[in-house]
This record gives C-alpha cells, sequence and structure tokens, in this order.
C-alpha cells in the first residue's frame, strides 16, 4: 500500500532540497526516499531530503535531519538551516524570531529577519558556532590539522586549508577557478585516504576586498549551486591565510552569502536567503 507524502521544495541560494514536516509525516527509510525523490528525472529533483521534527531536549525549539542526494546523512547544511527558519515561520510552526535548531552537529540559532508588513522571512543569520581546525577522526594528515597543506590526486598537487563546520571542508583557492574541473578534482578529493570520512571541496579565488567566488563539491551530492558550512569554512581559511578579513562575502554559482568570523566569541554567522519553490504530495 501506498503513502503518500507532502513536501515542500525551498532553495538556499540555489541550494535546493525537499523538506518534509516528520510532525505530520512519518518517513521511515529517509536514505531510500533521498535517493528516490533527489532524482533529477524521476523524482522531484534536489540536493537531497531535509525532515523538520521536534526536538527530543528542551534546549532545542526543533530538530534537522538532512540526507544527501545519495541517501548518506549530513551532520548540518547551513543553507538548509536557513530555510527551514523560514519555513517554519512563514508556515505558523512557529512565531519566534529566534530559533534554535537540533542538528548532528548542535544546536543552531537562527535569527530571523521578518518584513512586518508582509510578515514574510527576508533573510536568516545563523549562528554556526566555532570552526575547528583539528579532526584527527576527519583528517588523517598532520595529527588532524592542515593550513595551507598539500594533497596529491592523479599527478596533481592541491594546496588547501581543512576546516570543519560540523562537516569537513578542503577549501583550495586558486587564480582561475573558471578554469577549474570541479566535477573530477572535487570528486577525487573528495574519496582521498586523507578524509576518512571523506570531505567536502571548495575551489575558491579572491575577485575583490573580502570578495570571495567559490564552487562547491559536496560530500554525497556532487556540484551544489551553493553549501553554507562550504561558505563559513571558505571564509574562515581566507582569514586564516590572510586573504579576506574577518568579514567576506561568498559568492556562489546560487548567489552570495555574508560570512563573519566573530572575534568576540570565535562564533561564525552566516547571513543569506531562503526562497519557496513549489510544494506538492508524492508518493513514499
Amino acid at each position: 500500500m501506498t503513502k503518500t507524502i507532502h513536501f515542500t521544495k525551498m532553495h538556499g541560494a540555489g541550494n535546493d532540497y525537499i523538506y518534509v514536516d516528520t510532525l505530520r509525516n512519518d518517513i521511515p527509510h529517509p536514505e531510500e526516499a533521498a535517493i528516490k525523490w533527489s532524482a533529477a528525472h524521476t523524482g522531484i529533483g534536489s540536493d537531497g531530503l531535509v525532515l523538520i521534527g521536534a526536538s527530543p531536549i528542551p534546549e532545542a525549539d526543533f530538530s534537522m535531519r538532512i540526507f544527501n542526494a545519495d541517501g548518506s546523512e549530513a551532520m548540518m547544511c547551513g543553507n538548509a538551516s536557513r530555510c527551514i527558519g523560514k519555513y517554519l515561520y512563514e508556515k505558523g510552526l512557529t512565531f519566534k524570531r529566534t530559533i534554535r535548531l537540533l542538528t548532528l552537529s548542535g544546536i543552531k540559532v537562527l535569527h530571523l529577519s521578518v518584513d512586518d508588513i508582509y510578515n514574510k522571512v527576508e533573510s536568516v543569520m545563523v549562528d554556526m558556532l566555532e570552526p575547528v581546525l583539528c579532526n584527527p577522526a576527519q583528517l588523517a594528515l598532520n595529527n588532524g590539522s592542515m593550513t595551507e597543506g598539500s594533497i596529491e590526486v592523479e599527478g596533481r598537487t592541491f594546496t588547501g586549508t581543512f576546516v570543519c563546520m560540523g562537516n569537513p571542508h578542503f577549501v583550495v583557492f586558486t587564480d582561475n577557478i573558471k578554469q577549474m574541473d570541479v566535477a573530477r578534482w572535487g570528486s577525487l578529493l573528495e574519496h582521498h585516504p586523507a578524509f576518512p570520512e571523506r570531505c567536502n571541496i571548495e575551489f575558491a579565488q579572491l575577485t575583490g576586498d573580502n570578495i570571495l567566488r567559490t564552487r562547491v563539491w559536496e560530500r554525497g551530492s556532487g556540484i551544489t549551486m551553493a553549501c553554507g558550512t562550504g561558505a563559513c569554512a571558505t571564509a574562515v581559511a581566507a582569514a586564516l591565510t590572510k586573504r579576506c578579513a574577518r568579514k567576506s562575502a561568498i559568492v556562489m554559482d546560487g548567489g552570495t552569502l555574508e560570512i563573519e568570523w566573530n572575534e568576540s566569541d570565535n562564533h561564525i554567522y552566516m547571513t543569506g536567503p531562503a526562497a519557496f519553490v513549489f510544494e506538492g504530495d508524492i508518493e513514499l
């Protein structure tokens, strides 16, 4: 017997996911649903599936689980968290403008900027907490840390910086991002033995004062229009290597995210848009 599930498709700077309210719809096998529904030609088409649920702990208001297009579960997604903030507020599930969201990488605090005339969320700032620069479980080199370190794949050496934003990122700076074969090198670097849990890969080029043009290869999804945690990791890597100040604009294929690495609390604050695309019903 088939079951019909109501879904909403949203995007943050072009990073698009399928959102399901699990307070109303049970998804017993989200890994399978993510693969089936994310397919471009036979499903809805997306970068993955996001489940919005109740929080099992009192410290958070809601919870988020995210599954990539290949069915693997991700720790966190900055773009998805902004979309959840808009979803919760505009669907009337909360009237709070500061929302505590439980993820696999901790509680993220969402600050909603609301147009009071139309009662619409214009943008969301997310406290992404502190970046982690040393994680031996995710980087099997240099005791788990790497700033401007080198990795070789298929005879080519890439110099990059490892940053963990709840999920692992390797940020490579280049002088000509237009000529970078993101699909080829991103896939090879994602599966490099240096990254035991695989890795998200960012290729970035400085194009102006504190402006970085960035393209993303997401672990489990491939090339995506944007990545919130990737934007944060890029900003951190740029600040560490003196390419940018602690505030920078990360220009991705789908739009621009504003990132601040705050000196007072060492937290990363990410601000950007979120948008509804369409909604409907699909068989589970």
